[in-house]
């Protein structure tokens, strides 16, 4: 069986008419598409198509399309009363509530009423395609197609085929995302998809952190923002996409992957779940907020004048020791480059995945005199440092003092494995790994849906590649064999590739 995506009369339905479904509905007119919008609130499909066609007016006034299309787009848009009037479309969408039952019922009457060759599919963002097809007399033609919000701003959809999915409507549905000028990436089904398996890496790694004291919610969103590349900070991001949303999303990943441990959630955002704290919508969440939703957060205190003696770098991790001594060189340093510390240097090392104290033990340092820094990104706009849990604050702040000596900001945080910065992102890389291996999706698509649907500055793969792949193995390695938990072991598609010494797009045969 196959579709005609291209003709000139494809029609869409779309059941559902709140911000997803409208939004669906836009892109739809816009390319070209006849569109028939339901809701099951008396008016709000003729709301969501006066709103859209607001949004076209306001295109032709800004130039960006003529008068004449934007009319003509609008008009595309009919507004229907029954599921009865969606006999003749090819495609429908549904964008109602994520309940499963809601659904299946829904998708039940609707096989009663299209064509035999009409695509069948769910914008759900938590359900499985494959069970919210069980029971339907022909799953073989029902697919995920899922949108991100605000649909108009973001292109990516995620095409998803179930268990018993035809190629053919995949295909079909990547076509037609083409046409709404989205961004599809093809993949089968799994608890969050694509886009939302990826994004738990980001903000649950970032509250494991907090949690156990190695830095505040402040210190890491600048971290992540400075250091990471990011355009938020992870718990930015969950003030603006509230807890509401965040907190049972990683549940249900959690839940539905049998307790995985790499989606381990954390009490820091649960606490603030129960309590009704969510962020920016309720004006309180990981921050606090003034009169004008601005975030109130203390200013970082100033440098110390701080300068030590005499500086020892460690040798252990040959690229660490060698980015770390060059930029000591830039600042003017006293660096020792005996093989051993002096009685009164300060020793720094540069560790991927261990902490401060793991280093100073096993290379035989003073951990008095330790202070950890993270050389795995460039150290151009923020640095972070680490110290042991006994190092003395004379040589901690002497280390702060001279990396800060150039202007560039610096972050101390608690001895942690992985600093801030490595955890997070190496715990991204590793669940793109693991999707990969898992055969959901390619490592390109997961990129390219990283990338578009979580603005990240790049995809897990890109990232490793840039960073080192063997380097991002060792830091889950270290952190895996210093905590003891299952949740960093490295995915064996990562482990391969770093031991192989190729890039993580590697694909198999």
């Amino acid at each position: 069986m196959q579709l005609d995506v291209n003709r000139s009369d494809l029609i869409i339905g779309v059941i559902g008419a709140g911000a997803m479904g409208r939004g669906i509905a836009q892109v739809a007119a816009a390319g070209s598409m006849q569109v028939l919008i339901t809701d099951s609130r008396a008016g709000a499909a003729q709301e969501a198509r006066d709103f859209v066609d607001k949004l076209f007016t306001r295109a032709a006034e800004k130039g960006s399309m003529t008068k004449e299309a934007a009319a003509a787009a609008t008009a595309r848009i009919k507004v229907v009363q029954s599921l009865a009037d969606f006999k003749p479309c090819h495609l429908v969408v549904e964008a109602v509530i994520e309940n499963l039952e809601v659904k299946r019922a829904l998708f039940a009457e609707l096989e009663g009423i299209v064509a035999p060759d009409c695509i069948l599919a769910s914008n759900t963002s938590s359900l499985s395609i494959t069970t919210i097809a069980a029971k339907l007399k022909t799953p073989q033609r029902f697919a995920g197609m899922h949108f991100f919000n605000p649909v108009p701003l973001m292109k990516l959809v995620e095409v998803i085929a179930g268990l018993r999915t035809e190629d053919w409507v995949c295909e079909a549905l990547v076509a037609i995302g083409k046409r709404m000028t989205r961004e599809p990436v093809r993949l089968t089904d799994a608890p969050g998809f694509l886009v939302n398996q990826v994004g738990r890496g980001f903000t649950l790694e970032a509250s494991h952190l907090v949690y156990e004291g190695v830095a505040g919610f402040p210190a890491v969103d600048r971290v992540m923002r400075d250091v990471g590349g990011f355009r938020m900070g992870p718990f930015e991001l969950m003030e603006l996409t509230g807890l509401d949303v965040t907190q049972p999303a990683s549940e249900a990943v959690y839940t539905q992957f049998f307790h995985e441990p790499r989606y381990r959630p954390n009490l820091i955002m649960r606490s603030r779940y129960d309590a009704g704290v969510l962020g920016r919508k309720t004006k309180k969440g990981f921050y606090e907020y003034d009169a004008d939703m601005k975030p109130i957060v203390a200013p970082e205190p100033a440098a110390p004048a701080a300068w030590p003696a005499s500086v020892w770098v460690s040798p252990a991790e040959a690229s660490g020791h060698a980015t770390l001594t060059e930029l000591l060189k830039k600042l003017g340093a006293p660096l020792e480059t005996g093989a051993h510390p002096g009685a009164a240097a300060l020793i720094l090392v540069t560790p991927l995945g261990e902490d401060a104290t793991t280093c100073a033990v096993e290379q035989e340092l003073d951990p008095r005199r330790t202070v950890a820094v993270d050389t795995l990104f460039p150290m151009v706009k923020r640095r972070t440092v680490m110290g042991t849990p006994i190092t003395d604050p004379v040589f901690r702040d002497a280390a702060h003092g001279l990396l800060a000596s150039d202007g560039v900001a610096v972050t101390v945080c608690r001895d942690s494995p992985g600093f801030i910065a490595q955890r997070i992102v190496a715990m991204i890389v590793n669940i793109g790994c693991s999707i990969a291996q898992s055969r959901t999706a390619s490592p390109a698509d997961i990129d390219k849906a990283v990338t578009l649907g979580l603005n990240y500055p790049q995809g897990p793969f890109a990232f490793a590649d840039t960073l080192g792949v063997n380097r991002i193995y060792a830091i889950l390695a270290a952190m895996q064999r210093i905590y003891g938990d299952p949740r960093y072991r490295p995915n064996i598609w990562l482990t391969r590739r770093a031991r192989l010494g190729v890039s993580l797009f590697t694909p198999e045969p």
